[in-house]
């Protein structure tokens, strides 16, 4: 069981090392945006985040019927077909011209992006269902640190690609070689059988472990807590200023510095990196001091770092902002995931998450966007920065007033339920005393 176990969390992690092609678009952007005589299209900055803002929305709303999907058929079928959408998507992008856009957003945009929903949907549910409660965060960081962790490889590998091959020859090369990486992870996908008994390394926390308020809740009953939309809310924040910066990383730092620093890819591979480790770091913090705790300490601090970006322009403050914002964003992709499962239960997680997943989805759609409309208006991303590290503070302050909520909601029910307890004995009494006496 635990080798088992172990094997679909691996798998799980090299499936989404190889669809976190998401997180390095920012490289493929930034070459768009040249002219065409050096190797671009001469796209507009707004053009150029159409493709990564379609593939963001296609990649969340595919979430809830690949979720579905996931939980009825299984994760290998639905990773398959994911992996086969993400890499002819790919290759149908290497299609595109300079007057010809059509070719990349419908296929990285709207091919990639179901392919990454679906591949993505099957891998985390599938490996959290082998294992006890003690270990969701944990194995949930692993999982999702794939994605990503992507960009490390995939930045520099693009850019050397871009260079020798120009932007068709990129996307046809990452399409074959990802159609095969993510094809044969997807087969090592499978969830535990009905009876088996989901492994535990400490069988003293999982009888300590509290019962979720609703446990394996349909996601019907699920969006009928005010718990989920206030989770559903906290996650749109959290992606917006992730994903507003992931996606235009590498043209901030060309801009902020003023042309003085290009290489703009190794910050996106540093981002990944941090975003990785955030997701591991953040889901082993979760299982010892709380999710909601966890989630309160990385809004606050992701929204410190939003209100000062734009005053970095030298390599230092680019690696020290870029650290922090991929840590932080990729803590939330580890906390949600973990957070629905400790509350709705692991049997329906595919399709539950999903629907929560779209709020992830919602701002990358709005992220993105905002940050190139801005830029292209003003000609800097600090207002952006602004209306996002806004958002982030109210998702802080929403995560503390619905802890406290809940708190007091199911502290008066459990009054409610004692008092009940007594009143029963007491009216019980009397009734005791004459049978005790008929028995004598």
């Amino acid at each position: 069981m635990t080798k088992k176990g172990w094997l679909v969390t691996m798998a799980g992690l090299g499936l989404n090392l190889a669809l976190g092609v998401l997180y390095a678009w920012s490289v493929f952007s930034k070459q768009l945006t040249e002219s065409i005589q050096n190797g671009g299209f001469g796209w507009s900055r707004t053009t150029a985040t159409l493709p990564y803002t379609i593939a963001i929305a296609c990649f969340a709303l595919v979430m809830v019927p690949a979720g579905r999907l996931q939980d009825r058929l299984g994760p290998r079928v639905v990773a398959t077909a994911g992996a086969v959408l993400c890499g002819a998507g790919l290759i149908v992008a290497s299609l595109g011209r300079a007057d010809f856009i059509w070719p990349i957003i419908v296929g990285f945009g709207a091919l990639s992006g179901t392919g990454i929903g679906l591949g993505y949907a099957a891998a985390t549910p599938a490996a959290v269902k082998w294992f006890g409660p003690e270990k969701k965060g944990l194995i949930t960081g692993i999982v999702v640190a794939g994605f990503g962790l992507a960009p490390v490889y995939i930045a520099p590998l693009a850019k050397a690609l871009l260079g020798s091959q120009g932007i068709g020859g990129a996307f046809r090369t990452l399409g074959f070689v990802f159609l095969v990486v993510a094809g044969l992870s997807a087969q090592f996908l499978k969830n535990p059988k009905p009876g088996q008994i989901s492994v535990s390394s400490n069988l003293k926390k999982i009888k300590k472990a509290k019962t979720p308020p609703f446990a394996d809740a349909t996601w019907r009953e699920m969006i009928r807590t005010p718990k989920f939309w206030s989770l559903y809310v906290q996650f749109a924040c959290g992606a917006t200023a992730g994903l507003m910066i992931i996606g235009h990383v590498a043209k901030i730092v060309a801009s902020q510095s003023g042309g003085a620093i290009q290489a703009g890819f190794l910050f996106v591979a540093l981002m990944a990196i941090f975003n990785a480790g955030g997701r591991v770091a953040a889901g082993m913090a979760s299982d010892i001091i709380g999710r909601v705790g966890a989630l309160i300490i990385v809004f606050f601090v992701q929204a410190s770092i939003m209100f000062f970006f734009d005053q970095f322009t030298t390599t230092g403050g680019f690696l020290f902002g870029a650290a922090l914002v991929g840590f932080n964003y990729g803590a939330c992709l580890s906390l949600f995931p973990a957070t629905a499962a400790d509350l709705w239960g692991t049997k329906n997680l595919g399709l539950n998450y999903g629907i929560l997943f779209t709020a992830w989805g919602v701002g990358g759609v709005f992220g993105p966007n905002l940050a190139g409309m801005i830029a292209d208006s003003t000609g800097s991303y600090a207002r952006a920065y602004q209306v996002s590290g806004g958002l982030l503070l109210f998702a802080a302050l929403l995560g503390i007033w619905s802890h406290m909520h809940l708190s007091f909601k199911l502290a008066d029910k459990q009054l409610v339920i004692t008092l009940g307890r007594r009143e029963n004995s007491i009216k019980q009494e009397p009734e005791r005393e004459e049978e005790d006496k008929i028995a004598a």
